[in-house]
């Protein structure tokens, strides 16, 4: 792997407000600038950094801590004598330009306080050459600051010809331990590369040296590694920043055993929709939680990647929003809401997760050390679970893996197939049972499967694990939380997306029951992962006579007044598959469909004319009559048919010339007809499973 200085650029950051030096003027220009000396002096650097650039930072540190004396001695005779001092002209000239420099200085020195240790490591150089350069710049300030034309003490006359002195014999100093220990980590990742598991030892001196000691230190080193990745548009940079990912993943694992995070930060992530309000526009259509990596899809709406890709990856090929069909499955980053997004999590202080790209980088050129880092991580992590090395795992430690298993299926496909091919599925299964005793080792674990689940491969492997189709089921009743209750209803939705496995899962009434019951006494995301599950399967004309005997119908005439979209939408679906059983057993809901025709979204009237529609065909002139007894219905037809979709002004239109058929007194809609004792006959048949 071949790593040049010249890969790593320094990151790009936003020019700040305290750039602009136009609206300074006399000594509130000095005042700004003493204030910014006071600021670089007073940070705090982190021992890594000061090993990397402890010359180079002092120095820097030191020349402006001399020139706060200076502006300090400025102050002092304009304010004692102001009526005899005149500054210059020259002098704020000279002084706008240096406020800039040092604003530099200061952010370079943020930058690589508070940034990945690794990433400062492997462009060493062009950080000294960067210190150098603006110590040059300061240099050419001080040749021509007007010395001589200001009335200061010797003591300070002599402090800016020493500065002017020190930077201009400036050069750029890099220590050759620090070269010594970048090429040691280009030495790890090019034996990555090739197949060759790192030295634990020589791994353990490498992160020693950069003051990274524990897990969650390597946790800090991940979130910087994938925020400088987020700032780079070279792809061969961003490749080499997610080796070196891969690296710390690794070594985390290896060094300092898998963990959870924090129960602080979990707890913060759980709270972050309760105890905040979520701008609309931040939060995915979809999941309807705040969006970690927006992405915009051919119709031009923004979904969060993960959701919108589990969509795609089941079968769809519309825009879940529109309901149009998609031209392309291209999902294009949405840079300028995700950063909006970032700035508004962290002045909530919520933590914000970045999801990285593991082993490929737009379109699938693949890294190879990435790939093989995530190859080792994984063997690390199955093999403890199985326990080849003989030692026996402590429930803490047993967690601590399946949650870093549970990280890396988040990541990419590559990282997913290297999951299910070191048999880590049956594994996961082993602990879908264990709520009780560890309801977090439950989530972790379902939440890994349906992270692994979105591969198309994978599908078939969760299908055909013994056991596992059973559990997940068990899981959606019985699961200790509503998180891992939402999780096994999200696996469910995610492996319907396959009509093979549709039949298999409708086939399963313990399948059927934990979704309806999620979907009516859940909390609202876990609902609407029941839901949208129950929608996938009812695609299935056979599963849509389990779903009705179920109570799927009921249950979406239940929803309906909460979340309308997503509750006639699976009526609709039902009632079309579903003959005349799904018909009698919503005829108790033609009055919430009416409701929903009147005040619902534009896509919801229009399901709901569909619904009606078939309801009546089918149903016959029962139907047609209870639709009648709406209050304002024909009113409400008539506006559909005036502002609806395309669909709906075309199911409108048919549902009124049924009405007026039915009022005529001729048939109720295209149907033989039914009685209502058949209908209740009907909604009371039990069918054979």
């Amino acid at each position: 792997m071949a790593l040049s200085p010249e890969t790593f650029t320094t990151r790009k950051r936003r020019p700040g407000a305290s750039f602009n030096t136009s609206k300074l003027s006399d000594l509130n220009l000095i005042f700004s600038l003493l204030q910014l000396t006071d600021q670089i002096c007073s940070l705090d650097l982190n021992s890594s950094a000061n090993f990397l650039f402890n010359r180079a930072s002092c120095s820097a540190i030191r020349k402006t801590q001399l020139l706060g004396v200076v502006f300090e001695d400025l102050i002092r005779s304009s304010t004692v004598n102001p009526d005899s001092v005149v500054l210059p002209h020259s002098l704020f000239l000279c002084l706008e330009e240096m406020y800039i420099v040092l604003h530099k200085i200061k952010t370079l020195i943020e930058d690589f306080s508070n940034g990945s240790r690794f990433n400062l490591l492997m462009q060493i150089e062009i950080v000294a050459d960067t210190f150098h350069r603006l110590t040059g710049e300061l240099s050419t300030l001080l040749d021509v600051f007007p010395i001589q034309e200001l009335t200061l003490n010797d003591d300070v006359r002599d402090l800016v010809l020493l500065v002017r002195k020190q930077c201009s014999e400036s050069r750029p100093v890099i220590g050759t331990e620090q070269i010594n220990l970048r090429l040691e980590v280009v030495s790890v990742l090019d034996r990555i590369k090739n197949e060759i598991v790192p030295d634990q030892a020589h791994l353990s001196s490498i992160f020693e040296k950069l003051e990274i000691r524990d897990a969650s230190s390597c946790r800090a080193e991940i979130e910087n590694l994938e925020e400088e990745i987020q700032n780079r548009s070279e792809e061969q940079s961003k490749a080499d920043l997610v080796a070196l990912i891969g690296l710390v993943r690794f070594a985390k694992c290896v060094l300092f055993g898998a963990s959870t995070p924090s129960t602080r930060s979990v707890s913060l992530r759980r709270s972050q929709s309760s105890e905040f309000a979520v701008p609309a526009d931040y939060r995915c259509p979809i999941s309807l939680e705040l969006m970690q990596d927006p992405v915009v899809v051919a119709t031009g709406q923004t979904y969060d990647r993960v959701s919108i890709q589990l969509w795609m990856d089941s079968g769809h090929n519309t825009c879940p929003k529109t309901g149009q069909t998609l031209s392309h499955t291209d999902l294009i980053p949405n840079r300028v809401l995700r950063n909006m997004i970032a700035m508004w999590c962290r002045e909530q202080k919520i933590p914000f997760e970045v999801e990285t790209v593991t082993g490929k980088l737009n379109g699938g050129v693949t890294n190879k050390a990435a790939l093989e880092a995530t190859r080792m991580t994984v063997s690390f992590l199955v093999n403890k679970l199985k326990g080849i090395d003989n030692a026996p795992l402590s429930v803490e430690d047993t967690n601590g893996a399946v949650y870093e298993l549970r990280v890396l299926a988040k990541t990419d496909s590559d990282s997913r197939a290297c999951i299910a091919e070191a048999g880590a599925i049956p594994l996961l299964v082993r602990f879908l049972d264990v709520g009780m005793e560890n309801p977090s080792l439950q989530v972790n674990a379902v939440t890994t499967i349906l992270n692994l689940s979105i591969l198309e491969a994978n599908k078939t492997r969760i299908m055909e694990t013994d056991g596992a189709l059973n559990a997940v089921a068990e899981v959606l009743l019985s699961g200790v939380t509503w998180e891992a209750k939402a999780n096994a209803a999200a696996t469910v939705f995610s492996l319907s997306g396959v009509p093979a496995h549709r039949k298999k899962l409708g086939r399963k009434t313990r399948v059927i029951s934990g979704l309806v019951n999620l979907a009516r006494g859940g909390p609202e995301g876990a609902r609407r992962d029941a839901l949208a599950a129950i929608l996938n399967l009812a695609a299935d004309r056979e599963t849509v006579a389990r779903l009705v005997e179920g109570g799927a119908v009921s249950m979406a005439a239940e929803v309906m007044a909460a979340m309308p979209e997503e509750g006639v939408t699976i009526l609709e679906a039902v009632v079309k598959r579903g003959g005349l059983v799904a018909v009698a057993a919503a005829y108790a809901g033609i009055k919430q469909l009416g409701a929903v025709l009147r005040e619902g979204s534009e896509r919801a009237r229009e399901s709901a004319a569909a619904t009606l529609v078939t309801m009546c065909r089918k149903g016959g002139s029962e139907i047609v009559a209870e639709l009648a007894a709406v209050p304002g219905v024909e009113r409400i037809i008539w506006e559909l048919m005036a502002v609806g979709s395309v669909r709906g002004r075309r199911k409108a239109a048919t549902l009124l010339r049924i009405l007026r058929r039915w009022a005529a007194g001729l048939d109720g809609g295209e149907s033989e007809g039914m009685s209502t004792t058949t209908m209740v006959t009907a909604s009371t048949t039990t069918l054979a499973p």
